[in-house]
């Protein structure tokens, strides 16, 4: 890995010293005012004459000054335009060869007598945008996503639902791999989780559901991709802001945070710290029926709730810097702390065959613990010419720490008898670990005006150190469980190359084809039972995506990928977590992992409304099973490969616009799975048809108000061996300005008729397991930010970023 690292990095120096070396041309000039005073920031475009077609262009930095690559030989003009300002076009001037230079001197431009600050602009923003390869939908400035969290918002875009566990979910299916800023998080499960649940949705730009994406994408997510687009600065000047916010649940949360950015000829630097306390509560009822083997039933019935206290500061630093228009280099850092407090208080009662009374249980799960995320990221962008040919890569190291200190304290009643009451104290100690290591390059090539190339190769490194202390106590003294101790230590390499071609088939099909290579190697130790298991297997992934355009208002979009989910490292660790008692989870070491074949035909008309219909097979489908054992009244709930899930879809996008003031955006999903498993020799198959529908009213009242009103239906479902109840909500929101825009005030209510409750149940061969929980989610917000900018106007004038085009992160 070292070796590919210095190969890299030199890829990267002998790039970059072989373009630099190729342009010796330059256009040059300052862009003035009628004062003659200097104009920042000005686009200054080069046309072709004859076409007036762009071919390559910069931004004046502060003093008005650019700086253009020479075009290939030909007669060209300069554009130049800018916010405020009439456009100016330069005449035209014939360029020579390579060698070619021209000062054009000052150019003037004249205000446009039609200012800004003459017309008062209102427009609403789509909250669901369907795109030719993803759905967009926007998070920043809206009223319902002041004082959320990343996890939240997630949880209400289209065809996305949380399962029991809390894991995320995308058109029924789990597995959607999760992207920041275009980066893979390498989390799954808890981690991911808390991850999700600590980032502020303040710092969400928007989110892209890429539920079939081609081969340039990581394999992993059979269910497709998430990506959480960041905000990032395109300001000039110093621009930043400050916002706090409270929300209460029935228990109260605090947030705060401030981020501020600097952008100054070649420097773009930023700097966001986001601290919180959140609080979040879970009522659950639990009832489970066992089939005993001489006919009689147990009965266990459970009431708990739940209560968690996380304090999280997070830091976010990064920097840019252009070293021309051409070439540039990012450093990004993403810091991450929480230290929680855990309690889950249960009230059960077993009640078995010929007992005169039931067993009460009386359990307190409580911990203490913290979880820390370093990310850091180095980026690369480098455009090699002016038709379009650019090399990036990427950098990134993650490493991630939590230890979690639990008690579990378990008092025993018989009920009406006269038998003493029995306590128990467990107590039990995990530090985990994550060290991953990741490096790319991509390259993209035009091959002429109709056909591009995009190259790339990838290796990733994962260590996952999990360690499972169980500890028994006698007078107040505590000594190891080795029965119930282990330490596992996963390991995995991933090396890939892909292969991607975009090109026309005529005046009406496009076609993009590409194929994405994936080996596979992972070692899984126990070293408790010097045990251990490799798995090493190569994978292609091939992808086709065919547009049509039927005319200008009607095109259909034909698309096939295949996909991969590996099984999480949690869930290939042996260990036993307790709950209570008589339920645990237990982790599988035997995991294979699920592969996934889907289809897609994408229907747009107008540009506005979208019918997509889907359908895909996945083999060795990763579910969790609740294995319940009538001799002993436990439930071991645990990640089984079932035999496979078959599902069809289809996805109708159709916003309303009522007026200029008023946008309805409507998403409906329905969807048929059938999930197929082998239970006790039995064949067992669990199908179901589901909606999922979701609208968004945005209004502009008078006085620059702002209301959002949504709402969500899910009808019932099933997933793996469960049948999921129906669950609908209903949110509103508010948002205003004040100061010039400077100041924003937005108050929600999430949840109004606390109607989001997750009702989840199976039955096997008259094993029942039937669960009932509400996760707090009726809550009220209120949320104020000041926005502050110095060094421009606070209209400012935007500015094309090198990196954006690659969702450049230093996340996860």
């Amino acid at each position: 890995m070292k070796r590919f690292y210095v190969y890299l990095i030199f890829l990267f120096f002998l790039s970059s010293s072989h373009t630099f070396a190729q342009s010796a041309g330059m256009l040059t000039g300052t862009v003035i005012d009628d004062q003659k005073k200097p104009v920042g920031f000005v686009n200054v475009a080069v046309l072709e004459a004859a076409t007036a077609k762009v071919v390559t262009g910069a931004i004046a930095d502060m003093d008005g000054n650019f700086q253009i690559m020479t075009p290939a030989k030909g007669t060209y003009l300069l554009k130049l335009s800018g916010l405020g300002y009439l456009d100016l076009q330069t005449p035209a001037f014939e360029v020579s060869g390579p060698d070619f230079s021209k000062d054009f001197g000052k150019l003037q431009v004249k205000p446009d007598v039609k200012t800004l600050k003459e017309v008062q602009v209102q427009a609403l923003r789509p909250t669901v945008v369907t795109e030719a390869d993803k759905m967009v939908v926007s998070v920043e400035g809206t009223a319902l996503a002041a004082g959320s969290t990343a996890y939240e918002i997630l949880a209400k875009s289209p065809g996305v639902w949380i399962d029991q566990d809390g894991n995320i979910q995308l058109n029924g299916k789990s597995g959607v791999q999760i992207m920041i800023n275009g980066k893979r998080s390498y989390l799954s499960g808890k981690e991911l989780q808390t991850l999700l649940q600590g980032m502020t949705a303040e710092n969400v730009k928007d989110l892209e559901i890429i539920s079939n994406p081609s081969s340039k994408y990581d394999a992993e997510g059979a269910s497709g991709v998430i990506n959480l687009n960041l905000k990032k600065n395109a300001d000039t000047g110093m621009n930043g802001s400050v916002y706090a916010g409270y929300q209460y649940n029935n228990l109260s949360t605090y947030t705060s945070g401030a981020e501020v950015s600097y952008k100054s000829g070649k420097w773009n630097s930023f700097a966001s710290l986001d601290a919180a306390r959140r609080m979040r509560y879970r009522d659950m009822e639990m009832n489970r029926i066992f089939q005993n083997r001489d006919g009689g039933k147990t009965s266990f019935d459970q009431i708990g709730k739940e209560e968690v206290k996380r304090l999280e500061p997070s830091l976010r630093l990064g920097t840019d810097y252009d070293f021309n228009d051409k070439h540039s280099v990012g450093v990004m850092a993403n810091l991450i702390y929480n230290r929680s407090e855990f309690a889950f208080q249960t009230d059960s009662y077993l009640r078995e065959p010929g007992a005169t009374a039931p067993l009460y249980i009386d359990a307190l799960n409580s911990a203490e613990g913290y979880y820390g995320n370093g990310t850091f990221n180095l980026h690369y962008m480098g455009k090699l010419d002016t038709l379009g040919t650019t090399l990036s890569a990427d950098l990134d190291y993650v490493h991630i720490l939590s230890d979690d200190d639990f008690e579990f304290r378990n008092r025993y009643e018989t009920l009406g008898s006269d038998e003493p009451v029995r306590h128990e104290l467990l107590l039990s100690e995990n530090p985990t670990s994550y060290d991953i290591y990741s490096a790319k390059v991509d390259y993209t090539k035009p091959l002429n005006k109709e056909t591009k190339l995009e190259l790339g190769a990838k290796v990733s490194h994962v260590v996952s150190d999990n360690e499972l202390r169980f500890f028994e106590t006698s007078d107040e003294r505590k000594s190891l469980d080795p029965k119930r101790t282990n330490h596992f230590v996963f390991k995995e390499n991933i090396y890939a190359a892909y292969a991607n071609l975009n090109t026309s088939l005529g005046a009406k099909w496009t076609l993009q084809a590409g194929l994405r290579a994936e080996q596979t190697a992972s070692t899984g130790t126990s070293i408790t039972k010097k045990s251990k298991k490799d798995r090493s297997y190569l994978n292609l992934f091939p992808s086709v995506f065919l547009q049509q355009k039927v005319s200008d208002n009607y095109q259909i979009g034909y698309k096939y990928s295949r996909r991969i989910n590996r099984p999480h490292y949690e869930a290939l660790n042996p260990f036993i977590f307790y709950l209570d008692p008589y339920t645990w989870a237990q982790g599988n070491p035997e995991l294979r992992p699920q592969y996934t074949n889907s289809y897609e035909v994408t229907h747009t008309l107008k540009q506005t409304y979208n019918l997509i219909l889907g359908y895909a097979v996945t083999k060795d489908f990763i579910a969790e099973v609740p294995n319940q054992n009538p001799e002993n009244n436990t439930t071991v709930f645990q990640r089984q490969n079932v035999r496979d899930l078959k599902s069809a879809r289809a996805t109708l996008v159709a916003p309303i616009k009522i007026s200029n003031n008023w946008d309805i955006s409507n998403n409906v999903v329905v969807m048929y799975q059938e999930y197929t498993n082998a239970v006790n020799s039995d064949m067992v198959v669990n199908d179901q048809v589901t909606a999922i529908a979701q609208t968004t009213n945005n209004v502009l009242l008078p006085q620059s108000i702002r209301l959002e009103l949504g709402g969500s239906y899910q009808s019932p479902a099933v997933y793996g061996l469960y049948q999921i109840g129906e669950q609908w909500w209903v949110d509103a929101g508010l948002k205003r300005t004040f100061l010039d825009d400077r100041l924003t005030l937005s108050m929600n209510v999430t949840d109004i008729f606390k109607s989001r409750v997750l009702k989840v149940n199976t039955n096997l061969n008259g094993n029942v397991n039937a669960i009932e929980q509400y996760h707090g989610a009726r809550s009220f917000r209120i949320n104020l930010r000041y926005r502050f900018s110095k060094g421009s106007e606070f209209e400012s004038k935007k500015r094309n970023v090198d990196l954006d085009e690659l969702n450049r992160t230093g996340g996860n």
